[in-house]
């Protein structure tokens, strides 16, 4: 298994240090809004890399993937609505776990919360351990990183250090700021009147960002190194040189010994934004008429590490390449005969040998894609020639399942087969769209999701006592 390693910049050989299970920490949401499909780029990618690491490489797989539920975003979010911070947040994390689980992804092991008591604990207690060895200072109630104490801070972004050193002593305290903005970043927050706070034994306050999800891999995955680190590109700075600063000046050990960033998302050509009209939910591309299957194998059919351009020309042409993959595999069923053909079973290990060696290069979907499409063309002409037997037909099966194991675009597709049309589930999620978009009274899009929802054979009444539902 070889994957490319940001810290190093170079495809490296990968295995967990224990040589069985691997111990990997992927920051996931802020939770101020509901994830779009460039989030979902990314958690498709981890996936894959999860499935690939299980079913190639043939380890087992710790996976954390966090929710930021305390940030300046997630503050603002609930003081804008008047709710408390936990109920503001509550509603996207179901619709992550919702989303999640409608492209088809493989649970993690844990889904922390920052504001988990235990990850609160642990985050002052590594600020705890960083003051005591002199990489911090306070100033106006707040605790900040000193990155003048880290000689080896920048190494994962490959920062400027003569321009580093220009705006030395220099603080931020936002928990996002530009990039190579290289400034001292806030471990602890003074509270603000009506935000939230806690006292982990460092004196009220609250988390900034990047501590974090530092803390919480720490605390879930045991001690340092852990093996494996994953996130958007986005997040290499600040985030996640941030991470190793204040990990490894508070425990002395490399922090994650393989880091792995996954690509952004462009729509049309475009960067996604809401001012273009080009920013999309999951619940978005399913209302116009597309399937949840479709959008995971356009998501995953490039490299992780090449920008993907989605399209809706892109959407037919990966719903076309599915139905190829299914269409052939009903046509097993009507094969007949019983006798068994050595050279299919050659042809089919070939192909599976083929899969495997591309997935553990990198993740090269690409690749991987083109020996199953390569296979189904070979078998399809094998058939027509009447050289394919009944014989043959379990060891075809196994390699596609195969398959799919690692890709988990065909297994999605039958249960969307079998659900016949928008779950319950499904409904709910598009009428608290609906009603978010009334709140912000923006009308034309609550009326816009009446009427997709109306194309999908569900009709809205509101009444009284909220809105109720009926399918056609």
């Amino acid at each position: 298994m070889r994957l490319y390693n940001t810290l190093t910049r170079q495809r490296e050989d990968f295995a967990p240090a224990d040589g069985t299970t691997v111990r990997m920490y992927a920051c996931g949401l802020t939770v101020y809004a509901r994830g779009h499909i460039g989030n979902f780029r990314t958690f498709i990618s981890l996936d894959v890399l999860r499935r690939t690491l299980k079913y190639v490489a043939g380890f087992q797989v710790k996976q954390v993937v966090n929710f930021t539920d305390v940030d300046d975003k997630t503050i603002a979010g609930a003081q804008r609505e008047g709710l408390p911070l936990a109920e503001y947040t509550e509603r996207y994390i179901a619709a992550f776990h919702e989303d999640c689980a409608t492209l088809g992804l493989e649970p993690s092991e844990e889904n922390p919360r920052a504001t988990d008591p235990g990850n609160i604990q642990a985050m002052g207690d590594m600020v705890a351990a960083l003051e005591q060895k002199g990489h911090t200072y306070r100033s106006d109630g707040s605790i900040y990183f000193k990155i003048a104490s880290m000689p080896t801070y920048g190494r994962l972004a490959r920062l400027d250090h003569e321009g580093m050193q220009a705006g030395a002593g220099a603080r931020v305290d936002a928990d996002e700021y530009e990039k190579e903005d290289a400034r001292d970043f806030v471990l602890w927050k003074a509270t603000k009147p009506g935000e939230p706070t806690w006292d982990p034994g460092i004196g009220p306050g609250r988390p900034g960002w990047h501590i974090e999800c530092s803390a919480m891999a720490l605390r879930l995955l045991g001690e340092a190194p852990i093996d494996l680190h994953a996130g958007g590109i986005d997040l290499v700075f600040p985030h996640h040189e941030n991470e190793i600063a204040q990990s490894e000046c508070a425990t002395g050990k490399t922090f994650a010994r393989m880091w792995v960033h996954f690509e952004h998302l462009l729509v049309e050509n475009q960067k996604m934004s809401k001012s273009l009209g080009n920013f999309f939910t999951i619940p978005d591309v399913i209302g116009k008429g597309y399937r949840a299957s479709t959008l995971r194998y356009l998501l995953l059919s490039a490299h992780y590490r090449s920008r993907l351009n989605f399209t809706w020309s892109g959407m037919a042409q990966a719903e076309e390449a599915i139905r190829r993959w299914t269409d052939f595999l009903a046509r097993l069923d009507a094969v007949t005969g019983s006798a068994s053909h050595p050279e299919v079973a050659e042809r089919v290990a070939t192909a599976r040998q083929g899969f495997d060696t591309a997935m553990a290069d990198d993740l090269n979907t690409s690749a991987a894609l083109g020996e199953v499409f390569e296979l189904v063309r070979a078998l399809n002409s094998q058939i027509d020639a009447g050289t394919v037997g009944q014989g043959d037909v379990a060891g075809i099966r196994a390699a596609f399942a195969h398959f799919d194991d690692v890709i988990g675009v065909v297994s999605l597709r039958a249960k969307e087969d079998a659900s016949g049309g928008l779950s319950e589930a499904d409904v709910e999620r598009y009428i608290t769209d609906r009603q978010e978009a009334r709140r912000r009274r923006d009308f034309a899009a609550a009326d816009r999701i009446r009427q997709e929802l109306l194309a999908l054979g569900v009709i809205l009444e509101d009444g009284p006592h909220g809105t109720r539902w009926k399918r056609k």
